[in-house]
């Protein structure tokens, strides 16, 4: 079989299918960094809720603490 002539139109188009495969792999990268991300910010919001109720529950016992020792501003 002879060889093919050099088509420009096909240089063009693997060049960008190269490019194409490229940019596909960094979407991967960054999707799955961003999915890490996520996931810390859920992390993170759980552990704020976490703390607001142990902090709701140092309010009752202040609340709780200043009744007996008659401390409390009527």
């Amino acid at each position: 079989m002879a060889e093919e002539p050099d088509n420009i139109v096909l240089r063009y188009l693997r060049r960008i299918d190269e490019r194409l495969e490229r940019v596909e792999d960094r979407l991967e990268h960054v999707v799955a960094r961003l999915n890490s991300l996520e996931d810390q910010v859920v992390g993170l919001r759980r552990d704020f809720v976490r703390l607001e109720h142990r902090m709701d529950g140092f309010e009752a016992r202040l609340d709780r603490i200043e009744r007996r020792l008659d401390v409390v501003d009527s």
